[in-house]
């Protein structure tokens, strides 16, 4: 059985490093996973390797399976996907999806990892903690039959969100960006494309991923009367700023703050976090999100790729642990 693996530590702000990490004894309730694929969350990622974390969030940011304290030493991450090495027999040999680190293998309680369904890949579910984020914003949102929707920021989320947007019922779904790039990937999602300045007004949601004022301020412009800017970005130490002197009151806008961290308050009763994920798992069945995996490294790379992650043009950017 493992006894060693590997870890990528931030050092301190801007610095990573893989370290050694000794593996406890699983219990027999617990199961050692061998990681296949991890992926890096850019936006928060960046974020973190930069040391933005504000101290009063501290808490709240800190991952499922964090060590160590912002803004370091730590080990951050919660995209992984490995194979069950020793476990429950229902799990061993099973390919899981589990919110842990960048680290080579760990061992974790067997509740703690959601079995990946067959058809999906195992690089593809790497995936399944940002559809989670998707799925959990739509919960909240509550789109509905016919609306015409906008949502502002192609990173992972947005991307994520518009996808599963596209699934509903004559609903019309623009995907906003500064960067023409992502036109592409719009298409593949099955979603419109606009850059700022194209973007179509009169919208009865629009959610905002951008992390930007002015991204906030757009979504604002877009909407129609009573319509409602659903907020996903996290924005860190980095101060927003709108204006809230023009239209906002008399067109009776609506601002709604949404995170992952809590299951929204309409499913709250019947779907636990667990629930939540197993079903981001099976949506990971649509071949469209390939779209979404737009970079691989090894992991032996990873400490340098966190220091220029935010300068390339990466949706999902995956990291290998073949040996």
């Amino acid at each position: 059985m493992r006894r060693e693996a590997r870890a990528f530590w931030i050092s301190e702000p801007g610095i990573g490093e893989i370290r050694p990490e000794s593996l406890p004894e699983p219990g027999p309730d617990d199961v050692l996973v061998r990681t296949l694929w991890s992926a890096v969350s850019r936006g928060t990622e960046s974020l973190v390797f930069r040391g933005g974390v504000p101290v009063s969030q501290y808490t709240e940011m800190r991952a499922p399976f964090q060590d160590g304290d912002f803004p370091g030493p730590v080990k951050y991450g919660y995209l992984n996907v490995g194979v069950v090495e020793h476990g429950p027999p229902e799990l061993a040999g099973r390919t899981v999806f589990c919110l842990y680190p960048h680290q080579s293998a760990y061992v974790v309680p067997a509740a703690a990892v959601v079995p990946v369904p067959e058809g999906v890949p195992a690089r593809r579910a790497v995936l399944a903690g940002t559809v989670e984020t998707a799925i959990n914003a739509l919960w909240d949102a509550a789109p509905r039959i016919g609306d015409a929707v906008t949502v502002i920021g192609a990173g992972m989320v947005g991307c994520c969100v518009a996808r599963l947007l596209a699934g509903f019922p004559a609903v019309r779904v623009t995907l906003v960006d500064i960067d023409p790039s992502r036109q592409p990937v719009a298409e593949a999602l099955g979603v419109e494309f606009a850059r700022p300045g194209q973007a179509a007004g009169e919208q009865d949601l629009v959610v905002h991923t951008s992390a930007s004022s002015a991204g906030l301020q757009l979504a604002l412009d877009l909407l129609a009367p009573e319509g409602t800017v659903l907020e996903l970005s996290w924005y860190g130490d980095a101060p927003a700023t709108v204006a809230l002197g023009a239209a906002f009151h008399s067109r009776r806008l609506r601002i709604q703050a949404s995170q992952v961290g809590t299951v929204a308050a309409a499913r709250r009763t019947n779907h636990s976090t667990r629930d939540r994920l197993a079903i981001a798992l099976r949506l990971l069945a649509d071949p469209a999100f390939d779209a979404l995996l737009t970079g691989s490294s090894a992991f032996a790379e990873l400490p340098t790729l966190m220091g220029r992650l935010a300068e390339l043009p990466v949706l999902c950017h995956t990291i290998s642990y073949e040996e």
